[in-house]
């Protein structure tokens, strides 16, 4: 059975966003965004939005690379929610059903194995 793709975890600490793998815990990727202070993060596809500060970046999901940021002048530097309207699939829920269909076709391959057998 081939393994399932990495799936990641991502942390926003002291102005920074990490990038951790689930399986080992490994970092992936850093990315220093400004400040020492909260980061609130949320994934949305390939997009992963991050704020700290009063600032919003939008970040590259696999590289971490910085796609585009906002000030938001005027509005100081407090914490920021966000939330998306993006109506993307869902990439967990899609990687879980990937790897339900990898594992019934194992399971029936060593079925019809067996069966050959007997």
């Amino acid at each position: 059975m081939s393994r399932a793709p990495t799936r990641p975890a991502y942390i926003g600490i002291q102005g920074t966003v990490l990038c951790l793998d689930r399986a080992s815990g490994q970092q992936l990727w850093r990315t220093k965004l400004k400040g020492y202070n909260f980061v609130n993060v949320i994934l949305d596809g390939s997009d992963l939005f991050a704020s700290t500060r009063g600032e919003m970046f939008c970040l590259d999901a696999v590289t971490g690379r910085v796609r585009w940021n906002n000030r938001l002048k005027g509005l100081g530097r407090g914490l920021v929610s966000i939330a998306t309207a993006d109506r993307r699939p869902d990439t967990a829920a899609l990687l879980a059903e990937h790897v339900r269909q990898e594992e019934a076709a194992a399971a029936a391959a060593a079925g019809a194995a067996g069966g050959a057998g007997a």
